[in-house]
């Protein structure tokens, strides 16, 4: 997604600003285990946050004199299924319309584009997981230099940032907890509980600036075109966010799809639409697999009971002692190619 950005022209201020993280710690049975991303793959990955990605992008459509409407009420997408759709909408309780060649249906997991598709066209695969990830952002300190999965018989726990002076860290729970039930003391007690001592004795508290709740999925629908309609991001699928894969999932898809509409209109080509389904889907379901993977492997799983628990320390174990696991680990958490 970097190189994506940096090749559209709106990667400046990520190449000044995002953090270069050369690998990541797995923390379990009290021990630091470090993956190499850069000795393993070359590659490092970077961290920059998801609205600050949107403030670039939005920064450069008004330099681009770029149309874009806000608040706009009771939004509709027509006649996909043929070469004049048309998107409707209400702004200022006047009724518009846009006539398209072609819609992007990037309008998130609950937009109407996907909800537009006749349910005979469309199959969908889904799983809800039995617990969510309770998050807490405030401006202290990182723990550390680089993020912290832990595996912990209390559940799990991420250790990230959005800066060198504001961290993001989250606490598996229950899918019945409410963030009330959290004040800033319970959350912290939490984390450094789940944390080796050595860790918890650096890490710096304060007021969260912003704390939720939020569920875990995968969700893949199937295909990702319809006629002149194509599915992009959330609105095809979602990811837990344990191989940190959602933002940088709905970027494969845009390298796909904008790739196509290039072919178009420069070669007259149908070719990169007509393929753009199969090849944005294959790319989607190694990133499910793959948040699937460390999904299962770092969380505390209601249904595993003690076999699962073993078997679930056997991998852990085996991923911090090979090689081979560690560069399979780490060629997917930088990013498959396109």
């Amino acid at each position: 997604m970097v190189d994506l950005l940096g090749r559209a022209g709106v990667g400046d201020r990520l190449a000044r600003e995002g953090l270069v993280h050369g690998g990541f710690d797995l923390l379990f049975d009290g021990s630091r285990h470090r993956v190499d991303l850069a000795a393993l793959t070359g590659r490092h990955v970077v961290v920059y946050g998801q609205t600050e990605v949107t403030r670039d992008l939005m920064d450069a459509r008004a330099a681009a004199n770029a149309a874009t409407v806000y608040d706009a009420a009771d939004v509709s997408v027509h006649d996909f299924d043929t070469d004049q759709p048309s998107v409707r909408y209400r702004k200022d309780g006047v009724e518009r319309q846009v006539a398209c060649d072609f819609i992007a249906g990037c309008d998130g997991f609950h937009g109407v584009c996907r909800q537009s598709v006749p349910a005979a066209a469309i199959s969908q695969f889904e799983r809800v997981y039995p617990f969510g990830w309770l998050g807490v952002l405030s401006d202290t300190p990182p723990v550390s230099e680089e993020l912290i999965y832990v595996n912990h018989e209390r559940g799990f726990a991420l250790c990230s940032m959005r800066s060198p002076s504001r961290s993001r860290y989250y606490v598996q729970c229950s899918l019945s907890e409410n963030v009330d039930e959290w004040p800033d003391t319970r959350f912290w007690n939490e984390l450094r509980s789940r944390l080796d001592p050595g860790t918890a004795a650096h890490l710096v508290t304060g007021p969260s600036i912003e704390k939720s709740i939020a569920p875990l999925r995968s969700f893949v629908a199937e295909p990702m075109r319809f006629g002149r309609l194509f599915l992009a991001g959330d609105a095809a699928h979602i990811v837990p966010p344990t191989g940190a894969k959602g933002l940088n999932l709905a970027a494969s898809d845009v390298h796909y799809l904008s790739s196509a509409l290039v072919e178009f209109y420069q070669a007259h080509s149908t070719a990169g639409l007509e393929a753009y389904s199969a090849r944005a889907l294959a790319r989607v379901w190694q990133a499910e697999r793959f948040s699937w993977w460390m999904t299962h492997l770092l969380h505390k799983l209601p249904d595993g009971g003690p076999f699962g628990e073993r078997v679930q320390r056997a991998e852990l174990e085996y991923v911090a002692s090979s090689t081979a696991a560690q560069t399979a680990l780490a060629e997917n958490y930088v990013g498959l190619s396109y």
